[in-house]
């Protein structure tokens, strides 16, 4: 199984950046998330964690550090999550981290909206 490493590029900031380490199972998405094409950027993650359940099905650990994302790139996170519980459902390891700005307090309401929706628990660390 390969890693998954997408840098972010000045080109397209609309991109986060995105670390999948097969090796860990350590995955971070960071940056800033509001291009067009949110579904088809964020599918073949999805993919990619559904692969490593199946094939590696060891502990998984999602560090989401976003700033910003818009209402398309919320469905595919919350799609992310969905994948992550139903693993952890069926005893699998999960951990998932999502690391807000001190200054947009805001984002905890929106990431305890994801806890709610998902089932899966966040923690919510400030940096």
């Amino acid at each position: 199984m390969q890693s998954v490493h997408i840098p972010r590029n000045s080109d397209n900031p609309d991109k986060p950046e995105v670390n999948f380490d097969a090796e860990t199972g350590v995955c971070e998405i960071k940056g800033e998330s509001y291009m067009e094409s949110t579904y088809t950027f964020y599918l073949p993650l999805m993919n990619w964690l559904d692969e490593y359940i199946r094939t590696v099905g060891d502990k998984i650990r999602l560090d989401v550090k976003l700033l910003y994302f818009n209402t398309s790139a919320t469905k595919c996170l919350l799609d992310m999550f969905e994948i992550l519980k139903r693993y952890q459902d069926q005893g699998g390891e999960v951990e998932v981290n999502w690391y807000y700005d001190e200054e947009d307090p805001d984002m905890i309401h929106e990431v305890e909206d994801f806890e709610t929706e998902s089932g899966l628990e966040i923690n919510i660390k400030e940096y």
